[in-house]
């Protein structure tokens, strides 16, 4: 099975300097690196009309032209796991993802992915770059997700995420009261020192989330949470940077801090708890056929509905 893909990019001053691949990577990342370096090698992404190298250098402002020919990705194997499917038509499918499961597969997770769970739901997606996958969460990250099942609907996706009309709104569980709610404008980009971190630094990307309080406890906070942009981790680093870290979380929440005077059970479960709290609840966009607003919300899964019980508790016997 195949398909014919047609894109239009113009490259952006920012990116000035960089190699083309690199840059066709910033400009088409619903594409892997690999496949986009082999369409520029086959003449089949081009540069200002003509054939380029990948490691040529780009100046600002040239024209992307992707005119390729779309092969079934025999890479990744189908899987039959259980998916929590909310809605699925011709064009497009939402799920609620558990904690737990890596959505794309990568050297240290080579199967069992929610890539390899859709191959088996929909095998036609093997023809879809990334099976359809236009964003993704974290492995510990539950919550609403989009897959798109044909290349249109793909495209629209991906054009409406890069015009930030994709409304995704996040549940949270911070360490720390807030007084109120606010917004983090701050450009996400590799940690200068540890590869596997994002941090807010200067060269990075930019990215806004947008935070309001829905309830507070002595020593924890449960907020609301909004993307402008859709940086790796961003939520997760944009939180800390502000010195509220989310419950749970091994790579950037600091050390534990528990409530003075908390009960046994609560210390227990904030010591064990073995996630960043944090739920992925509303998703909005345009639908790719019916050109109509769409929404979805997923309920707190249980485990951060039992978190919530135990602060609340804590809160009220401390009062």
């Amino acid at each position: 099975m195949s398909d014919t893909l047609h894109r239009d990019e113009r490259i952006p001053d920012s990116l000035a300097g960089q190699r083309f691949d690199q840059a066709a990577a910033e400009l088409f990342s619903d594409f892997s690196r690999e496949r986009l370096k082999a369409w520029i090698q086959q003449g089949m992404l081009t540069l200002d009309g003509t054939q380029a190298r990948p490691k040529d250098k780009v100046r600002g402002g040239e024209r992307l032209a992707l005119h390729a020919v779309l092969e079934e990705d025999t890479r990744w194997q189908p899987q039959a796991m259980d998916l929590d499917v909310l809605f699925e038509d011709d064009e497009v499918l939402v799920l609620n993802k558990p904690a737990g499961l890596v959505v794309h597969p990568a050297a240290g997770n080579p199967d069992g992915t929610l890539l390899n769970a859709l191959l088996h739901h929909c095998p036609a997606l093997a023809a879809i770059p990334r099976a359809g996958i236009v964003h993704r969460l974290d492995k510990d990250t539950t919550g609403l997700m989009v897959v798109a099942k044909t290349l249109k609907a793909q495209t629209s996706l991906v054009e409406q995420l890069q015009a930030r009309s994709v409304s995704r709104e996040y549940d949270a569980i911070v360490t720390g009261v807030m007084t109120a709610g606010g917004t983090v404008d701050a450009p996400i980009g590799r940690h200068p020192k540890d590869r596997k971190r994002q941090a807010v630094t200067a060269s990075g990307k930019p990215a806004i989330t947008h935070y309001r309080v829905t309830e507070r406890f002595r020593g924890h906070t449960h907020v609301r949470c909004r993307l402008e942009t859709g940086r790796t981790h961003q939520i997760r680093v944009h939180l800390a940077h502000r010195r509220f870290p989310l419950l749970g979380d091994r790579i950037y929440g600091g050390r534990l801090k528990l409530p003075a005077g908390a009960s046994e059970e609560l210390k227990e479960l904030l010591r064990s708890f073995p996630r960043q709290a944090l739920h992925a609840r509303r998703l909005a966009f345009v639908h790719p056929a019916s050109h109509e607003p769409v929404e979805w919300r997923a309920e707190l899964p249980d485990d951060l509905l039992t978190l919530l019980d135990y602060l609340r508790d804590d809160h009220r016997m401390m009062q």
